[in-house]
């Protein structure tokens, strides 16, 4: 019987969930590298064994940890990530300009064919390569250097390249989000990219209706079985794209609130999505206290609130933008972790869900494995 394998970041560390296949009893290992941040967690599909987790310090900086043996031992590798050539500058919160300045690696991609080949999404926002399983870096950067990146302004949480996505029928095309300048894709492999935004509306923070870049994406997912199908959860509105991101149309439809920072695809229903709605930009908790995952069935538009086993009053936590994550088995199991250190599985595609564990740090990504 196939297992699982659930990979937990926190503010104070990360955390390793493992079952079988039936996901009613957990094991529970951690915290590894207590005390630290771990942005993001992820496995190589090539080799599940090799993990890798980005570890993060206010005090002492940025460490990419990796594990052959998945996650019991952990071997710190390399940390130097340079900016191409003279880095210039971008804009600040005021609109004048910044110089780049490494801070954190956001998000972790491995190869969809190399254990020893993962991108790093980093803040301030770039994008990273490694091909010798950590020990080395490069910047790919013509993301960074493109004629707009002088114009990108940070989000709320910072200017990070929080999503990479690899599209699995077309090893040229990567797909980026970065807040707040937008959604990105290369179809060279990562040597040239270009803006997707086209149809997202940010009236507030753009009155330009046809701005190229400054959109505040907060994540995007894609099924791998249609990697032209785009779903995105921006700072307000859940949009769809249908020809690999050069255009989009809003799917709110029915939902609470648009606002949110999670979304992602059911394993073997390319239709079936899922957010977490949230109150709003200054509010983030979800609407009257009663946690729930909305699905659409129907590519958006049309959605209906999951809520059994979940809180249904005095609830106040959110859910962060890396953690939700849908593993492979038959029956479609579906993972979030929250702010309040709570992290809840459903076996059953979202019908009914359960705490696989509580009382962890305030969980900031969630990956999961399903293993042989």
């Amino acid at each position: 019987m196939s297992s699982v394998r659930v990979l937990v970041g926190t503010r104070k560390g990360a955390f390793v969930l493992s079952s079988d296949g039936k996901r009613k009893k957990w094991d529970v290992s951690g915290p590894h590298f207590a005390g630290w941040e771990i942005y993001h967690m992820k496995g190589s599909p090539v080799d599940p064994d090799r993990l890798y987790a980005s570890q993060s310090s206010g005090w002492f900086g940025q460490v990419i940890q990796r594990s052959n043996d998945g996650g019991t031992t952990w071997e710190p590798v390399d940390n130097k990530f340079v900016y191409y050539g003279d880095p210039g500058t971008h804009l600040w919160y005021d609109g004048t300009p910044h110089p780049w300045e490494f801070k954190r690696v956001w998000h972790l991609e491995p190869s969809l064919t190399d254990p020893d080949t993962v991108y790093a999404g980093a803040e301030d926002a770039s994008l990273f390569q490694s091909t010798d399983g950590g020990q080395s870096w490069q910047e790919l950067q013509g993301l960074r250097t493109h004629n707009s990146g002088p114009f990108w302004q940070p989000g709320a949480g910072g200017m990070c390249l929080h999503t990479i996505l690899l599209d699995p029928g077309n090893p040229g095309r990567i797909y980026a989000a970065i807040s707040a300048a937008g959604s990105f894709r290369s179809d060279d492999g990562g040597k040239t990219w270009r803006p997707i935004n086209r149809g997202l509306k940010s009236p507030y923070e753009l009155p330009d209706p046809n701005a190229e870049v400054g959109h505040c994406v907060h994540h995007i997912a894609m099924h791998p079985s249609r990697p032209d199908v785009l779903f995105m959860q921006k700072h307000w509105d859940v949009m769809r794209s249908d020809d690999a991101g050069d255009s989009w149309h809003e799917v709110s439809g029915d939902l609470p609130s648009d606002f949110g920072f999670p979304i992602d695809v059911h394993a073997h229903e390319p239709d079936t999505i899922y957010v977490v709605p949230i109150k709003s930009d200054s509010e983030h908790f979800p609407p009257d206290g009663k946690l729930r995952v909305y699905r659409s069935r129907t590519g958006g538009n049309e959605w209906e609130a999951l809520t059994k086993g979940l809180p249904q009053r005095d609830c106040y936590v959110n859910v962060m933008r890396d953690a939700m994550a849908v593993d492979s088995l038959d029956s479609c199991g579906v993972y979030f972790g929250t702010t309040g250190g709570q992290v809840y599985g459903s076996a059953d595609s979202g019908d009914s869900w359960t705490p696989i564990v509580r009382d962890l740090p305030a969980v900031l990504s969630v990956e999961v494995q399903t293993l042989p």
